[in-house]
């Protein structure tokens, strides 16, 4: 799972035009965006062994980033 890509671009390719309008209008989004790519950072350190952690702290870690993709889905259908 190390080599797979978990940007919002990857993640929602048809998507792609609306989440650039939406991190140049829509501050929450931006700001959202911003963490969501932070926290993948986080667990892409933790899957490669960068940063080892208990599986438990990993497992939150992925945790906050799928609520984090769903809450920007939620914002991007609309």
């Amino acid at each position: 799972m190390i080599n797979e890509h978990h940007d919002l671009i990857h993640e929602f390719p048809e998507h792609r035009e609306r989440i650039r309008e939406m991190k140049m209008q829509d501050a929450r989004f931006s700001r959202l965006f911003d963490e969501y790519h932070e926290v993948t950072k986080t667990v892409e350190k933790m899957e490669a062994e960068i940063e080892p952690v208990c599986t438990r702290t990993e497992e939150e870690v992925k945790m906050k980033r799928l609520q984090l993709k769903d809450e920007l889905y939620s914002m991007l259908k609309v």
